[in-house]
Order: C-alpha cells, then sequence, then structure tokens
C-alpha cells in the first residue's frame, strides 16, 4: 500500500537536514531501518576506533596503561565526564561517569536520604522504570523502613502521562527525597524537571531524576535549576555501547558530602595509592565513584561523545523534534484508520525523543516489522515504541516505517505472529 503523503518530501527535507552526514559515522544495517535507539543505540566508527585504541593500549602497554598511551585509564572517567556536562547542562566537576544507571541510583539515595522525624518517606511515581522502585525499596528496607508505607506513588491519571500538579501536592511534609524521572520511559512525556525542583526546594526537599531516557536527546541545565542529583545510562540516545558505564550529577552545593557508598575510585586523585585506611574523598562528583572503572566499557563512549560535542545537543534535539513531528502527521493522516493512537505528547516541551504508537495488537504488529527488517521496540501490553535518531536517522525512514505499518495493517501481515512479547521486549 502506498501512503497518500508524496516520499519526495521526505528526500527533500533529508537533502536539507544539516545533520545527514552524520549518518555515514554509523553503522547501519543495509535494507534495515532501525528505530529503537531509546534502547540500544548504534555502534558509530568513532566508538569502534576508541575502543580499539584502549584495547591496542593494553596490548602494547599492559599495566602502564593507566598512565600513558592514547586514552590513558587513570583520569579516563574524568575525561568523559567533561564530555557528558554539555548534554546535562552540569559543570565539568559536578558529573562523572561512572557505574550502572541502577547502582548510581543507590549510590545518590544511600547520600542524600536521610530519614529525620516526620521526614521518612521518598517520593516516586507509578510510571517510572521498574528498576528505580526496586532500588528504592532497597534502600528503605536497608533502613528498617516498610517500602509499602515510606515509598509514595503517585499515580497518574490515565496511564500514560503524570500530572505536575499531582506531583506537586504529594510533596508534603513528610516527604525526605524525591526521584523521578526526566521522561518517562514509555509514553515520553518529558517533566519540567526545573518547576519540579523548584517546588521540592520551597517545601525543603531534596530531589533527584533519572535521566535515561533523556540525556543525548534533549538538552538540560541540572546546574541552573538546582537539582540536587541525576543519574542516567550511556548506552541509549548516548551510542555508548551495551552495558556502557553510566553517568551522574551531583550539584556543587552538596560537595563535601561523604558518598553513602565508598570505594577507593571516589578518592582525591592524588592521595588515592597513598594506601591509607581513611579515605580522602575527591572534593566534587568524584567522590562518588566506588571501585576501579571499566575501562573496556568506558572505551567507546570517547569516540561517541565526540559526534556529540561536534554537533551539539540543540542541533540533535532540532531534528529529533522535527523527525517526530513528521512521524506523528504520517501516523494521523495513514495509521489512524487502522487503530494506531499516539500515546505521547504533541507539544514539543513534553515529547522526548521517541513515539508510542498504541494498538491492541502491539506485540504481533512489532513482529511484523522485525520481518521486514525495521526494528521496533515494544512495551506491553500495547505500544509500539518508535524513535527516530537524529544522528542517523533520516525522514525517508520515517515514511518507509509509516508505510510499511500501513502493509502489515492493510494485509493483516501481523495476524501469522502470536501477540505476546520475547523474552527481551
Amino acid at each position: 500500500m502506498t501512503l497518500t503523503a508524496n516520499r519526495d518530501e521526505a528526500v527533500r527535507m533529508d537533502q536539507q537536514d544539516q545533520l545527514a552526514p552524520y549518518r555515514n559515522e554509523f553503522y547501519l544495517r543495509e535494507g534495515s531501518i532501525y528505530m529503537d535507539g531509546n534502547s540500544l543505540g548504534l555502534l558509530s566508527k568513532r566508538a569502534e576506533q576508541t575502543l580499539l585504541e584502549s584495547l591496542a593500549d593494553w596490548r602494547e602497554l599492559g599495566i602502564d596503561g593507566w598512565m600513558q598511551g592514547r586514552h590513558p585509564w587513570f583520569e579516563l572517567s574524568e575525561k568523559l565526564a567533561a564530555l557528558n556536562a554539555p548534554l546535562v547542562g552540569g559543570r565539568a566537576n559536578e558529573v562523572m561517569v561512572t557505574g550502572s544507571t541502577t547502582i548510581n541510583l543507590h549510590q545518590l539515595v544511600s547520600t542524600f536520604f536521610a530519614p529525620s522525624g516526620q521526614r521518612t518517606k521518598i517520593l516516586a511515581d507509578s510510571l517510572t522504570f521498574p528498576s528505580d522502585i526496586y532500588a528504592l525499596q532497597s534502600q528503605l528496607r536497608l533502613r528498617g523502613l516498610d517500602p509499602a508505607e515510606h515509598l509514595v506513588q503517585v499515580e497518574s491519571r490515565d496511564g500514560r502521562f503524570l500530572d505536575e500538579e499531582d506531583l506537586i501536592a504529594a510533596m508534603t511534609d513528610d516527604i525526605a527525597l524525591i526521584v523521578l524521572p526526566t521522561v518517562l520511559y514509555r509514553s515520553g512525556q518529558v517533566l519540567d524537571m526545573e518547576r519540579l525542583t523548584k517546588a521540592a526546594h520551597d517545601r525543603g526537599i531534596l530531589i533527584g531524576f533519572d535521566g535515561c531516557h533523556s540525556v543525548g536527546a534533549v538538552p538540560h541545565a541540572f546546574h541552573d535549576w538546582g537539582v540536587d542529583f541525576a543519574y542516567w545510562c550511556n548506552y541509549k540516545h548516548l551510542n555508548g555501547g551495551p552495558g556502557t558505564v553510566g553517568g551522574l550529577f551531583v550539584h556543587e552545593r552538596h560537595f563535601g558530602t561523604l558518598p553513602g557508598l565508598t570505594g577507593w575510585f571516589g578518592s582525591r586523585k592524588d592521595k588515592q595509592f597513598d594506601m591509607d585506611h581513611t579515605l580522602t574523598p575527591a572534593e566534587d562528583a568524584g567522590a562518588f565513584q566506588i571501585g576501579t572503572p571499566h575501562v573496556l566499557s568506558l572505551a567507546p563512549q570517547i569516540g561517541a561523545l565526540e559526534l556529540f560535542a561536534e554537533v551539539g545537543i540543540d542541533a540533535v534535539r532540532e531534528k529529533s523534534l522535527a523527525l517526530t513531528d513528521y512521524m506523528m502527521r504520517l501516523v494521523d493522516e495513514e495509521l489512524a484508520p487502522y487503530g494506531f493512537f499516539i500515546g505521547s505528547p504533541r507539544d514539543h516541551k513534553q515529547r522526548g525523543a521517541h513515539l508510542s504508537l498504541e494498538h491492541p495488537e502491539a506485540a504481533r504488529i512489532c513482529k511484523a516489522l522485525k520481518a521486514h527488517h525495521i526494528i521496533p521496540d515494544f512495551r506491553a501490553p500495547n505500544i509500539v515504541r518508535l524513535a527516530p535518531v537524529a544522528l542517523y536517522n533520516t525522514f525517508s525512514d520515517v515514511y518507509d516505517v509509516v508505510a510499511t505499518l500501513k502493509t502489515i495493517m492493510e494485509e493483516k501481515e501481523y495476524a501469522q505472529f502470536a501477540n505476546e512479547r520475547e523474552v527481551v521486549a
């Protein structure tokens, strides 16, 4: 089936795209369209190169790679933190590349959750990624507190979005800490982090954010907004590789706070190898490191983040919004008659970098897309997530995905598949 919209329009937009040359920086499978960059970004040639360079440093230098070579390992986390900082709106010494998303959340909550008097509760929401809730429950149990009583989760009114008024209303006198997502992983709703931070601080509450679905796709100003802390992964929009080391932000006003979890890589650099049993913590976000950095998982980020340093997050955001705007228009025009509903915000200020298409046959539709060599993402029970990524997807990709979806629905190709997720959705 052909679309009523003309594909020539997509081709013209691609020809005018200032970021089009960066598509050649990535390994793209011929004949395939990748729309899952909000789960795992593609490998860039620069990320591959810096990984190979770090392997060469190990091969050629052995232990001397800590201080010598192309990318010395001892301060590699700090080097990458400086590249991350502009993406989150933090100062270089407020950012650290370390741990994983959930490990960093444990570190930050163990540091900043200080139940006292009537303030004994953590405020979260009902739509956040499950791992965050598991970690918060664990932190409460470690303090002898019952998560059923001391973890407050603000409910969604419609199952898609959070109402910020509801979040603010829940910032009561018994809340000691707030942890919220920057972008909801299902619907792609962007929360007003500046407003929520001000509301929390007006009530004497510390607040932190999970930036997994926004860092590398949406500009932030964590320092200027006064956010207390944040954490994120670097394998989605930042294309750092599967399981690559995560990132965290701690506002400079908290420098000097002893981390809840300490380890030798949180030492001040000049004191680390004194081997003293009294820790001398780093005087900035470096203190929140725990163990030896995972060098070979850090290495691809060097090349991956170089691309963002060249392009700038504002240009990435501009194209990302243009891609999702175009996709929304085509879905409205071509797929609505087949029962698709756009479960993502339409307003630019509230929309992240992916679209959630809701349909009762979503699991089947995702399998049919993969049969056409289009890689989507499924979220139970009824969401097809599509993420046209600014650095490597095109407007023609968007057109072809929607055209294929129309064919799948018109020909009922989805009917041959079971309407259930795979083991890894």
